[in-house]
Order: structure tokens, then sequence, then C-alpha cells
């Protein structure tokens, strides 16, 4: 965002120092040296709804990510290109702009200097640094959740090289899935059918992984009927100023080798599975806490089902993908939700209306894409759309989501897929070269040299991209009836 040039930015030598929580119960203005200041670490399209929520509250938002141009870059008040797992890079921004809060949204961070800052007192972690820390690696919050909580989970190990991964899965039994520890998106995952598959998931995970480093888990396949994100909140009671634990209605989500293309809300649980599922996400955050009112935010809690069983998988302290649906769902979004929470806000989960969201790729390696059939897609009943403004498209990475609701779940999700379906990503326009001068003596040509298609590939079908192992096409909505085993 581009500030007003009447209001002139404070320089970082006037930026009063923030302290830890000072900013609860108080909201100043951007700019001024009252301002409540919140720095994003990441800024990609669920950064990018975090900082509107603020905005809306009059919050300063400072958005950093590893590229120019992220879509919170494009939304912020000011916006910082650095590598966050460079630990020294991170601290220096933290210490020349003085954040009240610092709220991590990827994996690919150098938390060790979260804890750094949280321990001089710079500024406050959401929803704390140790949060953060064992959040970032699934092998910190999977011995969290099983060694010290007692959470049922799936069967698993952790292998630091191919040799390791044969013996993990030997003992595991196949199928299995081996994951980075540090991922996100269900990049570097594989499903391994037998021994054949070792060498390829080994060489598949690293290439993943969020930073260096070949470490990973193996987890067995658990049989589940469906999977879920219990979107949990830890804000503070106005009627107690004590920290609460709220939840919202479970989200049901179909995912295609490990990264979501649809959810709904609410997704249907027997009475028991609901409380077992309630249960399993309130131990897993109130311990991410601090004791005080420290491990505010929002938390995506992963969980698998099966009949009224519950089995912890994986826990975010931040917005979940599978959450954009509440965009359309909730009274108040989960973006909307987090920034209150941090801000010692009331929050309310209330669900307005059934809803789903579906994933719109790029489907094709661009620069600068473009959208097409935009008003066709939000001609579907009660629909709309979130084109995230990533700078570079490829064949599978989120470009946007259509979200839809409607009376029942199963007809929102055909809106969300038939409009996700509609948008139709194109090149962008040709960037015409420089004019030259040309040789005396020689008119000039009519249209200007050089020009040429920026590179790319051909675009890949929205259906295609909605394709998964079991032969699921995108052309309808995946089925809500039980399904078997986790697809990678």
């Amino acid at each position: 965002m581009t500030s007003d040039p009447s209001v002139p930015p404070v320089s970082p030598g006037s930026v009063p120092p923030a302290t830890p929580g000072s900013a609860l119960g108080r909201i100043g203005t951007p700019y001024a040296p009252s301002a409540t200041r919140v720095m994003l670490l990441g800024a990609g399209e669920l950064g990018k709804e975090v900082v509107i929520a603020f905005q809306r509250l009059g919050v300063e938002v400072i958005a950093v990510d590893r590229y120019p141009d992220a879509p919170g870059h494009q939304v912020a008040h000011s916006s910082h290109v650095i590598d966050m797992t460079d630990g020294d890079a991170v601290l220096e921004l933290i210490e020349r702009v003085r954040p009240h809060f610092v709220v991590p949204e990827i994996e690919a961070i150098a938390t060790d200097v979260l804890l750094t800052a949280e321990r001089r007192g710079l500024t406050e972690v959401i929803p704390t640094a140790r949060a953060t820390q064992l959040t970032m690696n699934r092998e910190g919050i999977r011995r969290l959740a099983d060694e010290e909580l007692g959470l049922p989970t799936s069967p698993y190990a952790f292998a630091d090289s191919a040799d390791q991964v044969v013996a993990a899965a030997r003992r595991i039994g196949y199928p299995c899935v081996v994951k980075p520890v540090m991922s996100s998106s269900g990049k570097g995952q594989t499903v391994l059918r037998g021994p054949d598959d070792v060498a390829a998931a080994w060489d598949t995970a690293v290439s993943g992984a969020r930073v260096t480093g070949g470490r990973v888990i193996v987890e067995g396949f658990i049989e589940f009927d469906y999977e879920i994100t219990m979107l949990t909140v830890r804000t503070v009671d106005p009627a107690t100023g004590r920290l609460a634990t709220l939840f919202c209605a479970p989200i049901g989500h179909h995912q295609v080798r490990g990264d979501f293309v649809e959810s709904w809300q609410p997704q249907e649980m027997s009475e028991s599975a609901l409380g077992a599922a309630t249960s399993v996400a309130a131990r897993i955050v109130n311990a991410l806490g601090d004791g005080g009112l420290g491990g505010r935010g929002v938390f995506g809690v992963e969980m698998f089902v099966k009949g009224d069983d519950v089995y912890f998988s994986e826990v975010s302290p931040r917005p979940h993908d599978t959450g954009l649906v509440t965009l359309a769902t909730q009274r108040l979004s989960e973006f909307e939700m987090h920034a209150r929470a941090i801000l010692g806000l009331p929050v309310d989960v209330t669900l307005a209306s059934p809803g789903a969201a579906a994933v719109i790729y790029g489907g094709l390696a661009e620069r600068g894409i473009a959208f097409e059939n935009v008003a066709a897609a939000l001609a579907v009943p009660e629909t709309d759309l979130r084109l995230f403004g990533k700078p570079e498209s490829f064949p599978r990475r989120r470009m946007g989501v259509a979200i839809a609701t409607a009376d029942d779940v199963a007809e929102a999700r055909r809106r969300a897929v038939a409009a996700a379906r509609t948008v139709r990503p194109v090149p962008g326009p040709r960037r015409p070269a420089p004019p030259e001068s040309p040789p005396a003596g020689r008119e000039p040509a009519s249209d200007a040299a050089g020009a040429a298609d920026p590179p790319g590939t051909a675009p890949i079908s929205a259906a295609a991209l909605f394709d998964d192992d079991t032969g699921h096409r995108g052309s309808e909505p995946a089925p809500i009836r039980p399904t078997t085993g986790r697809d990678g």
C-alpha cells in the first residue's frame, strides 16, 4: 500500500520501543508515535487477509516476505524483503521497526531469534516464541502431542537418511507417508507403497523442505472416514480478563497430494466425535500457551476421524488455508478472529451459513498472469472470489479461491467448484521491447521490434488440477461420502 504523502512515515529512530502486550486494550494511529505496530513474517494469501483485518482496526502493519510484491506487501503500510531463515536479518529488522507484535505466517523462519527477541523484551511473538518453534517443526509438535499430552496419533518415526526411512517404513508398515519435518501445503510429501519408492520419496522430501536439512517424518496410514480442521481461538475473555478457548464449527476438506483443493463448513460429525475433537484441540493449544496472556490467536488443528475416534495430525499457530471458507461462512473470518485475539479484543465464532471454498490454480508458469471469466464465475449464486495477486504463477500454485454459501454444504460445494473452474488464468499481455533508434536514413518500423511472448507453458485445465489418485475430477465436488486412507 502506498502511504499518503502528506503523512510521512515515522523514521526508525523516532519509533518508540514496543513493550510486549502494551498494545492490548488500546489502538493508536498508523505512522504516528501512538501506532500499534504488527509485523507479519510471511505475506502470502493468508497473510494478506490478516493484514486487511488489522488495517480495519487501525493497526499499522509491516509485511515481510522473501520475495517482492507478495500479496500481503500489496496492502500493508510498509513492506520488507528479507531471507527469513537468516536470523541476523530477522533480528535486525525487529530491532529497527520495534513492532508490538510479531506474527509468523509461514514455516521458513529462524525461530531461534524469535526466542531471543521475546526474552530481550523487544516484542511479543504470537502465539509465543516457544509455540512458534514447536509448531514450525513436525518433530517438535508430534513429540508434544504424543509423548507429553498423550493425544492419539498415527504411528510415526523420524529419519535422517533413505536407509533410515526404509527401516522406519518396515516397522510402521506399508503404505505410509514421508514428509519433511519442515514444509507446508503438501510440499515434499510422498506415499510409500513399498521399498522401491524410498529413494524417490527421500529426494522429494529433501527438495520440498522449507529449510535445508534432510530430516523427515514417516507416518503410518490411518483408515479414516474424513479429516477436519478445528479452528480454535485463544482469546481474552472480556468478563474475566483471562484467556478463554473458543471453537469454530469443524471444517471438512479434500486434499490432492497433501494440498487442499476444497473445504467446507460445517463438517457433519457425531456428538461423540465432535466432543473428542474439541478436547484434542483444547489440550494442544493450551499446551502452547505460557500460563498467562501469551498464546493468543487462531490455531488450525488438523485431525483424522474414524467413526467416533479422533486422531491428532498437525497444528498451525495461525489461520489455516482450509479456513478460507470462513470468509463466507462465519460472522468473523478466521483472519478477523486472529487479529482480534492478538489485540485482546472480543471474538465471535458464530457460524452464519453453510459454505465451501475451492482453489483456483495457476495452471501455467508465467509472471503477471491475468484472469478471464471473472464475471461468469461471480454469476454463480452466492459466490465470491479472492484473487491473491501473486506476481508469478505455476501450474499447481494457488492463485485464488472461490467461496460460496447455500442452504446446505453439498450445494455450497457445487457452487464453489463451479465458480473456481469458470475462472481461467491466462498469460498477461506482451511487454514490448523499448523502441530503438533506427539507423540513419531508415524509417522506423511500424511495430515495436523485439517484442516476444514471455516464457511460459501451455495452460493446464482446472479439471486436471482437481484430479487425484482416486480418479476424482474437478467437474464436481469430491464426494462427501467417507473415504479411506490419506493421499499423501
